[in-house]
């Protein structure tokens, strides 16, 4: 049997690969959105494309987990290892953590003990760097309390910044006000565009990038921006980057990594999450660090 069951939302971004390699436990969120089974592409940001082109002006809403699906991840995850480490994402985002706290109360108070829930107070693949992390540190023998403590320490090193393609998406999902979304708009056009980063749990501004046109390039610097002490004391990075429908800049991104920081480790390219996904939009490029 295992030490320790790593659970997840699947408001983290993350491949089906990394899922099955270390064993995790993926819960769902619900999405809503009847029009999509009469637009056209492959995933929900192709779709979103088209509902665009179709003046289809309803968008996806995402719901978070219940209580009754985290109780049957975490009585699986039991079933298969000692404890369990759950790893949600931001609780000023969502009502998922809150979901996965009231689950385990529904269990005796000697296997309460066993499962340990993680706030990220970040989103994304912000979420799956840190479950990776833990189920590295599952693999080396830690016990669930250790890694508990180890992925609390992480948190303040566990970076997000993005960039949206169009701040419409925000606009319909209530994320902005109409002013704002134009005010943005307006911006772009003129060659200015916000960096957004997760900061005290919640999506905010980071910077603001001249003439951006290029979003792998401007993510690249800001990562440089902010690593800059870290990268000259050789630290070393794990890096998850997620697209909505924006593959070749994500690759470009990872190219870039690539080419100049050994030191860093790009742990996947993957689709940004449907929770995250269905308020920014397609075109979307995010880019999460994990400083080690």
């Amino acid at each position: 049997m295992k030490t320790t069951k790593i659970v997840i939302g699947d408001s983290a971004s993350i491949t089906l690969e990394i899922i099955e390699k270390y064993g995790m436990i993926s819960v769902p969120f619900t999405l809503d959105w009847p029009d999509r089974e009469a637009l056209d592409g492959n995933n929900i940001f192709e779709k979103m494309r088209d509902a665009e082109k179709k003046n289809i002006t309803t968008t996806p809403k995402t719901s978070q987990p219940s209580m009754g699906l985290f109780k049957k991840a975490f009585e699986t995850g039991l079933s298969e290892a000692e404890t369990i480490i759950c790893i949600t994402i931001s609780s000023a985002i969502s009502g998922t953590y809150n979901s996965a706290v009231q689950a385990k109360k529904m269990f005796p108070e000697d296997i309460q003990k066993k499962i340990f829930i993680v706030d990220t107070f970040n989103a994304d693949a912000s979420e799956s760097l840190l479950a990776i992390k833990a189920a590295e540190l599952a693999e080396e023998g830690k016990t669930g309390e250790e890694i508990f403590k180890i992925i609390e320490s992480l948190l303040p090193k566990t970076l997000l910044f993005g960039m949206i393609e169009s701040p419409k998406w925000l606009e319909a999902g209530g994320r902005l006000s109409h002013a704002v979304a134009v005010l943005l708009a307006q911006m772009q056009k003129l060659g200015m565009r916000p960096i957004l980063t997760v900061k005290d749990g919640l999506v905010k501004p980071a910077n603001l990038r001249m003439q951006a046109q290029d979003t792998a390039n401007a993510l690249f610097k800001q990562f440089e921006d902010v690593s800059k002490k870290s990268l000259s004391e050789g630290k070393t990075f794990k890096v998850g980057i997620s697209h909505a429908d924006n593959l070749e800049q994500a690759q470009k991104l990872r190219g870039l990594f690539e080419a100049k920081y050994p030191q860093v480790k790009i742990e996947f390219i993957s689709l940004t999450s449907l929770v995250i996904g269905a308020h920014v939009g397609p075109g979307t490029l995010i880019c999460c660090i994990l400083e080690n």
